[in-house]
């Protein structure tokens, strides 16, 4: 499947789950479709990638794990000896460029794993 039908697949399923009325509540999430194409893949690959990807430090839980960490944790002491007194989880968000962000590239990777 080529970049672009995988993309055209994509903006019609985000269509369609725009135009459906949902409430905040679980039965209504529930109530939604489930794609095709979920129950009959045999391996999923998910991409979590955000401002917590910046110090490269840890896991998603970056933010979770130096805030609510005792001072002498391996968080803290990254950030004490890595960015200035003061530094806040907010002050990634600038460095946060997607600079080397290449989407051409991962598809070609997952379409080479057997990704569907």
């Amino acid at each position: 499947m080529t970049t672009d039908v995988k993309i055209l697949a994509l903006l019609a399923l985000l269509c369609a789950c725009a135009s459906s009325q949902y409430q905040p509540t679980w039965e209504s999430l529930d109530a939604r479709p489930i794609p095709r194409w979920y129950d009959e893949a045999k391996v999923g690959i998910f991409i979590h990638w955000g401002v917590f990807s910046v110090p490269s430090f840890g896991s998603e839980w970056f933010w979770e794990s130096w805030q609510k960490s005792k001072p002498d944790s391996s968080y803290w002491k990254f950030m004490n000896t890595s960015f200035k007194p003061g530094f806040t989880y907010a002050d990634f968000g600038p460095m946060f460029t997607c600079e080397f962000y290449d989407p051409d590239h991962w598809a070609d990777v997952f379409d080479k794993a057997g990704a569907k």
